[in-house]
């Protein structure tokens, strides 16, 4: 039973978060960022997670803190129902397209958090929501779920496109390296023996 909850509360944001890692993709997610509520859903559906989120956040400021604590929780909720990473595939990679878009997402189940994200984006906001924080969901998640994860936008020139092809990419490697392998299930997928 891979499935997990993790709540946190600072004075900028309260969010709860819940995963399972082996759903159907269906997700409930109420942020009030409204872009970044139709990322989150793109995570659920193309990494066929069940995700629940709930965040009330301080948008009267801005985005930022919202989008930055919910990669912070989602990604200790992913850490937590991955539990010992017995039998998982653990590495991944792909290119993921949308329209003119063309992303590129490797990924390392490894417990040792690291973040390249290379990206840029043709304009500042997707609709009122800020293109940079598209890098920030991404570290937060990474340095919390405790993987290794790479990046890159080969090439794009529609910011929205752009995006959504780096978080459907983020979902289809998730699917990919959390998926148990049936050769080697019941074991640590390392030569340590622990990750």
């Amino acid at each position: 039973m891979r499935k997990a909850s993790v709540s946190r509360t600072t004075k900028e944001t309260d969010i709860t978060v819940s995963v399972d890692l082996d759903g159907a993709g269906t997700a409930d997610v109420a942020t009030g960022v409204g872009f970044f509520d139709h990322m989150l859903d793109q995570i659920a559906r193309h990494g066929m997670i069940d995700l629940t989120v709930k965040a009330a956040g301080d948008l009267h400021i801005d985005d930022h803190h919202t989008v930055e604590d919910v990669g912070i929780a989602l990604g200790q909720a992913v850490r937590k129902a991955l539990g010992d990473m017995k039998g998982i595939t653990r590495y991944a990679d792909l290119h993921l397209a949308m329209d003119e878009a063309l992303t590129r997402v490797a990924i390392d189940v490894s417990g040792r958090p690291f973040l390249v994200f290379r990206t840029s984006f043709p304009r500042e906001k997707i609709g009122t929501f800020d293109t940079e924080l598209v890098r920030e969901f991404f570290q937060a998640f990474a340095m919390n779920a405790g993987i290794t994860l790479h990046v890159e936008t080969l090439y794009g020139d529609n910011a929205h496109h752009i995006a959504e092809s780096c978080f459907k990419g983020l979902a289809r490697a998730l699917r990919a390296a959390f998926a148990i392998d049936p050769r080697r299930a019941g074991e640590i997928p390392s030569t340590k023996g622990v990750l």
